[in-house]
């Protein structure tokens, strides 16, 4: 479904969606992860700090399993059915040790070009926050200099009929987002 924007924008900006109703029987090739990769690794960041790091992580791996058991159960009952996670974490130093202030921001560019990337290819990405940061430090051993910030599940679009009740809901909702007037406050 197209988002009905105010204008008109690139395509991918207008049919991205974040859906939950994912086919477990789809594949992804280790050539699309490493673009979708490459992607996230040249965002824009602040004196080129590069502050992003990913855990992947593919069904029938440890890893897969562990991202399973962090997720809270709503996310974990929808994204059994993905194709990959990548895990962002964020550095919170920079090179000399200094703290780096603008880390999140740089992550979450980097986290978008790899969105937009995975739409491309023909997959869809949903960004989660709904995981257990604590447990997710244990079970994947992050180090005190970086920040476990979102999990992105990588999977192909199913049914939303595969869907039940508050997730069907939110899967066939329209697409909707504040006016651009209460967003930009002045210039335009």
């Amino acid at each position: 479904m197209r988002a009905q924007t105010s204008q008109p924008v690139h395509e991918i900006i207008a049919t991205r969606r974040s859906p939950r109703s994912l086919d477990g029987t789809a594949k992804i090739e280790e050539a699309d992860l490493l673009a979708i990769l490459e992607a996230g690794r040249w965002a824009p960041s602040a004196n080129n700090g590069q502050p992003w790091r990913f855990i992947v992580a593919r069904p029938g791996d440890e890893s897969f399993e562990k991202m399973m058991e962090v997720l809270n159960p709503t996310n974990a009952s929808w994204a059994k059915n993905s194709l990959a996670f990548i895990f962002t974490l964020g550095k919170t130093t920079n090179q000399n040790g200094e703290p780096y202030a603008d880390y999140q921001f740089d992550c979450g560019l980097a986290v978008a070009q790899m969105s937009f990337e995975i739409h491309h290819r023909g997959f869809v990405a949903h960004q989660m926050a709904g995981y257990d940061k604590v447990k997710a430090r244990e079970a994947f051993e992050i180090p005190a200099d970086l920040v476990p910030l979102v999990i992105v599940a990588i999977g192909k679009q199913d049914s939303p009929e595969k869907l039940e009740g508050a997730l069907f809901e939110r899967e066939t909702a329209a697409r909707v987002r504040k006016p651009m007037d209460e967003l930009v406050i002045s210039g335009i």
